[in-house]
């Protein structure tokens, strides 16, 4: 459910199983924000429906009545959460009754460890590669807004010359992605058997790559594939969004770096140690 052009002076009503989320979406509709498509996943694991409310970036303060200026909110009854870590908190808190989201306490610091290894590997590294398309799928109202502001954090005098050469650049960095290509060979998602709030950040940083990724990031046989369509085929497929693009068919050249280990000793983490003598075996 979706909820367009509201401004909300008085809480959201949590009834009928519904919490209310505020979105940040591009022209197309798809949302952009890693922190909103990491809640939106959240409010599914906890069993929540959404009742979503659209807008972009120069729409939040009214949107939510002046209370933020940054997104995701939620509105819980007359409950009021900002931030999707608090938000993550909260839920579990309020509805303990309901699959946890920090089931221990160790999850939280290293759900901290693991979003500023995506940030650094991820969108540090594709930022400026796509950030004159950032710019050109924003809705035209926040365009401006985004371009001044996105502006400050590029290497270059604009988005433009930012993000030229990127032909050259792209091939580089599927490599970076590694580590969690092996851990994904040895566990079907990063929570174990089955995904849980760690796999919902990772899931939720592809998406805004994929909200923005107009060239494609990954080849198309890239092993990361698999765990990617399950990710965002969970809860009825809440990560296939028609303004979305496709995260693989990334075209290499002749002279282009390997974009994953292919084989050999080394490509899956150090074998079990079942005792002494035991023969260490690359996986096949």
């Amino acid at each position: 459910m979706t909820r367009a052009g509201h401004r909300w002076e008085n809480a959201g009503m949590a009834i009928n199983n519904t919490i209310t989320l505020f979105d940040l979406q591009f022209a197309s509709g798809c949302t952009t924000s890693p922190y909103v498509w990491r809640t939106k996943y959240a409010l599914k694991h906890k069993g929540f429906d959404i009742d979503l409310v659209d807008g972009g970036f120069t729409d939040i303060l009214e949107r939510t009545g002046g209370r933020s200026d940054r997104l995701p909110v939620i509105v819980d009854e007359d409950r009021w959460v900002l931030d999707s870590m608090v938000i993550a908190d909260y839920l579990d808190q309020r509805y303990p009754h309901r699959p946890l989201l920090f089931p221990c306490p160790a999850y939280k610091p290293a759900m901290r460890f693991l979003d500023s290894w995506i940030w650094n590997t991820v969108i540090s590294a594709w930022f400026e590669n796509y950030i004159a398309d950032y710019h050109a799928l924003s809705r035209a109202e926040d365009q401006p807004y985004v371009r001044e502001t996105r502006t400050m954090f590029v290497s270059a005098a604009t988005l433009e010359e930012a993000q030229a050469g990127r032909e050259d650049r792209l091939p580089h960095l599927p490599a970076r992605l590694e580590p969690l290509r092996k851990l994904l060979q040895e566990t079907p998602w990063i929570g174990g058997d089955t995904p849980d709030f760690w796999d919902y950040s990772a899931l939720a940083i592809f998406l805004w790559l994929s909200s923005l990724a107009t060239i494609p990031p990954l080849t198309e046989d890239d092993p990361l594939r698999d765990w990617l369509d399950r990710g965002f085929d969970l809860f009825d497929g809440i990560g296939r969004h028609p303004g979305l693009h496709s995260l693989f068919g990334l075209q290499l050249r002749p002279g282009d770096p390997e974009p994953f280990e292919r084989g050999g000793i080394g490509q899956a983490v150090t074998p079990t140690n079942v005792g002494p003598g035991a023969p260490v075996q690359p996986r096949k």
